[in-house]
């Protein structure tokens, strides 16, 4: 898919739980470029002395009617802030889509979609594309608390949701990887993102039950284009940069089982 510079206007920008910021954003000139779920944007941060490089940010949904794009941005520092101060009508440069995104089977039916954190973000444009095939998809979503949780019923358009909280205050208390979920259900495909232990463990499970899995790798990257070798990750076919080889990749492709 080709890359374009894009200067996207504004059209809302809304907290979400404790921690988030959904920003809503259209292309008033032209439609919004080709994506695929898993792929992402390094947004430019204007009128933020500190900060001097793109943040990339998970395309979070793209809604082709409207031709407005979504993006989940956690607040963790001045950039992010910046991006969470913008109101509507202001304009945001945009430089998309970057990466290779997730694969979407024909053959699977029941497919399970874990995420963990800010890794939940692009698992709604995944389960919106898995939902058109004909795919079921299963969502199954932890977070620390109730507070740093998404709107479940957001996810709930597409698939059924199971929730997990480290301190009990919603779903079932623990990890995603510990939902009885894993246990009572079966699938055939596996798809995660989040924070590198869980994505291992859910690794771990697939690789044990013989199931097909896909990670998205967090690694960080500041040019999103293979130039700055910030994100490089070493796998079984050497190291490569996760910005453009990624951040998708099967879990075969990676070193977590030995």
């Amino acid at each position: 898919m080709k890359k374009k510079v894009v200067d996207l206007k504004v059209v809302s920008n809304e907290a979400v739980g404790k921690h988030y910021t959904l920003l809503r954003l259209t292309d008033p000139v032209s439609p919004l470029p080709e994506a695929r779920a898993g792929q992402f944007a390094q947004l430019r941060v204007d009128n933020s002395p500190a900060t001097f490089l793109r943040r990339p940010i998970s395309i979070h949904f793209l809604d082709r009617k409207r031709n407005e794009v979504l993006f989940l941005v956690r607040l963790a520092g001045e950039g992010t802030r910046h991006l969470a101060a913008l109101s509507k009508g202001d304009t945001l440069n945009a430089l998309m889509p970057l990466g290779n995104g997730f694969s979407i089977p024909r053959e699977s039916k029941r497919v399970l979609l874990a995420g963990g954190g800010a890794g939940v973000a692009p698992l709604l444009f995944l389960g919106a594309g898995l939902r058109e095939t004909g795919c079921e998809p299963v969502f199954l979503l932890g977070a620390k608390s109730r507070g740093d949780l998404l709107p479940e019923g957001v996810f709930g358009k597409f698939g059924k949701v199971y929730i997990t909280t480290e301190d009990g205050s919603a779903g079932e208390r623990g990890f995603a990887t510990q939902h009885s979920v894993l246990r009572s259900q079966e699938f055939e495909r596996i798809y995660c993102c989040g924070p590198k232990p869980m994505m291992m463990a859910v690794a771990k499970y697939a690789t044990t039950k013989g199931i097909p899995c896909e990670v998205s790798l967090e690694n960080t990257m500041a040019c999103g284009l293979g130039a700055c070798l910030c994100c490089v990750e070493d796998t079984r076919r050497g190291n490569v940069c996760v910005c453009t080889e990624g951040p998708v990749f099967d879990i075969k492709e990676l070193k977590w089982q030995i």
